[in-house]
């Protein structure tokens, strides 16, 4: 027995006009010219998923300066490696960012480029001699650090940035350690033992190290903890600051800190499983995620939050 095709004729339908549209042309992109200024161009990017986004989270960054909560940045050694201290650097000196994360190979890099403008040696070629990661003023550095710390009673981070300014290396303006040093910022940093070349060198004192980095665990998480209305921007980590980020929130909840209008953002290249669970799911009341190069990504979203902050001054 053959079946009868299924009677289409009874489908209950609508009118377009009554439909909800996720897309409307009002949000498309609009073209401008080369004479248009930058607020001019943000304007112009298309109302819709990342267009939309980015504007999101440079609203959300100047609404939690003007009432004076957090703006933290969780940076990747990739964010610096790519040439984007100086606009870090400028977000810290305008006090739009007010915390810096980094993990032992950013601030690797960063001491690299404040002593000789240069950093991000080619791996591959460099572990066929076994002379990969083998330069002995980066671990000098860092031991030193280690050993000011302890003295000093600060965290690596606090010990970094105050040793490159005390060097005063030519290159000592393009350093996010030091220019928290001297703007008096919370940079902490995070290490895990095993991961960082430092970590070969004989100068390294392990207890010492971490000692250090876990003073600096415990700065951030009184940052975190005074981040009501704030920001947590993780740029370009896929792990280490990601883990981080959740133990200080919940160190942060455990002892009562009020943490609701909390946003939260990853922006990388691609989406990787914990930032996108560990920093935008579980805690804050609202994740962005941005995916792109930082190279283009961070100096869109710098020029969005300063034209978002100079709209209410």
């Amino acid at each position: 027995m053959t079946e009868r095709p299924i009677d289409l004729s009874r489908l209950k339908r609508h009118s377009l006009a009554e439909r909800a549209n996720l897309v409307a042309a009002a949000d498309f992109a609009r073209v401008v010219g080369l004479e248009s200024t930058v607020g001019e161009f943000l304007d112009s990017l298309p109302d819709i998923h990342a267009g939309k986004r980015l504007k999101d989270l440079a609203r959300a960054i100047a609404a939690a300066r003007r009432a004076g909560s957090e703006v933290i940045l969780g940076l990747g050694p990739h964010v610096l490696k790519c040439g984007l201290s100086p606009l870090v650097i400028d977000l810290m000196e305008t006090r739009v960012v007010t915390a810096v994360a980094m993990n032992g190979a950013g601030a690797i890099h960063d001491f690299e480029i404040a002593a000789i403008g240069a950093t991000s040696e080619d791996v591959g070629r460099a572990l066929r001699d076994g002379s990969f990661g083998m330069a002995r003023e980066t671990a000098e550095f860092f031991a030193a650090a280690c050993r000011d710390a302890a003295a000093g009673g600060t965290g690596l981070g606090a010990a970094m940035g105050l040793r490159i300014r005390d060097a005063r290396p030519p290159h000592e303006g393009k350093s996010v350690l030091a220019a928290g040093s001297r703007l008096g910022l919370e940079v902490t940093v995070h290490v895990a033992i095993g991961t960082d070349t430092v970590h070969m060198h004989p100068e390294i004192d392990g207890a010492a190290l971490g000692a250090a980095s876990l003073e600096d665990f415990r700065a951030f998480c009184r940052v975190v903890a005074r981040s009501r209305g704030g920001v947590y921007a993780n740029v370009g980590s896929a792990v280490l600051l990601p883990e981080v980020f959740l133990k200080a929130l919940t160190v942060a909840k455990n002892l009562g800190a009020d943490l609701s209008g909390l946003t939260t953002a990853n922006l990388d290249q691609i989406q990787h499983y914990r930032p996108r669970v560990n920093v935008l799911e579980r805690p804050g009341d609202a994740g962005i995620a941005l995916t792109g190069h930082h190279e283009i990504l961070l100096p869109l979203l710098r020029v969005a939050i300063l034209r978002e902050m100079a709209a209410f001054r």
